[in-house]
């Protein structure tokens, strides 16, 4: 195939995507794939059309609804490298995506790294003008502040209550949302619909978990650290998730206590999977020998 030549303002006929050159030229981009960096462009991209929409959020902050299908047909790669691409903007702080659940594509917040500088420089500044601040604004009238820590302390005995079930709420839903987004829920949803019953049961039993006033969990019989039991719970990923839905499905035997061999499953996934699909390969290699 023969291709032409650009003749003047020619190049200025194509659309393009925008990829910001501190992806390329930044120390702290400097791990980020090539990929990954060009799939940022592409959602970037995407938020013009979200402003012209208007998809905001209560607070004001442009989403994008981008699934991982989208994501496949628009790199031509497979579940996979999608999965892992998303996750590798998460990781660097690029993206953040929110689930909704019943079966609605997460929300997709793409992170304007750029403002740090600009925040660095904002709060800077106010830390310089503080001291004239303070001066400037104290008050000539001692009444005044008398009434507002009067005021102040009223409300916070009145809503104190209402304020500890806000903050454990706060913390729940916190969880819920790393936990929907860390294990990739929508695509575990598509690969295994059958199972959505039991897909949602992990994620609650994640979350009632690390969510747990306990100094001690009990693993397969043996109480562990919750620190200990929590910090490894939060390194799963979807690839556990399926490892332990399989084991799920091959296992004949009853289960008496589902809940506690679900945590035992969870807990221990990330160093059993791997030995277990090792075990599974040598003996299919055994077996056509």
């Amino acid at each position: 195939m023969t291709l032409d030549y650009f003749y003047g303002q020619a190049g200025e006929l194509f659309s393009f995507f925008r990829i910001p050159k501190a992806l390329f030229q930044e120390q702290r981009f400097q791990d980020l794939s090539t990929d990954a960096k060009t799939l940022y462009g592409i959602l970037l991209d995407r938020m013009s059309l979200s402003v012209k929409n208007e998809w905001f959020d209560k607070k004001g902050r442009v989403f994008i609804i981008f699934t991982i299908e989208d994501v496949k047909r628009t790199l031509r790669c497979a579940d996979n490298k999608a999965t892992r691409l998303l996750r590798e903007l998460e990781g660097f702080g690029l993206i953040e995506r929110k689930r909704r659940g019943q079966g609605k594509p997460c929300l997709v917040y793409v992170k304007n790294f750029s403002a740090e500088s600009s925040k660095e420089s904002v709060k800077n500044r106010d830390n310089d003008d503080s001291c004239g601040s303070k001066i400037a604004c104290q008050d000539p009238v001692k009444s005044r502040g008398i009434k507002k820590k009067e005021t102040k302390t009223e409300m916070n005995n009145t809503n104190l209550i209402l304020s500890d079930e806000s903050e454990k709420m706060k913390n729940r839903e916190l969880f819920e949302e790393y936990f929907s987004c860390s294990l990739e829920i929508d695509l575990l949803l598509r690969l295994y619909p059958d199972d959505e019953d039991t897909i949602y049961q992990i994620v609650n039993l994640l979350v009632d978990t690390c969510d747990s006033k306990r100094k001690l969990i009990r693993i397969a019989g043996d109480d562990k650290p919750a620190e200990v039991v929590c910090s490894r719970l939060k390194k799963l990923n979807a690839d556990h998730i399926r490892f332990v839905l399989n084991c799920l499905a091959e296992n004949t035997s009853p289960i008496r206590n589902m809940k506690q061999y679900l945590l035992a499953a969870l807990f221990n996934a990330p160093t059993t999977m791997q030995l277990y699909y090792q075990n599974k390969v040598n003996h299919d290699l055994a077996a056509r020998r």
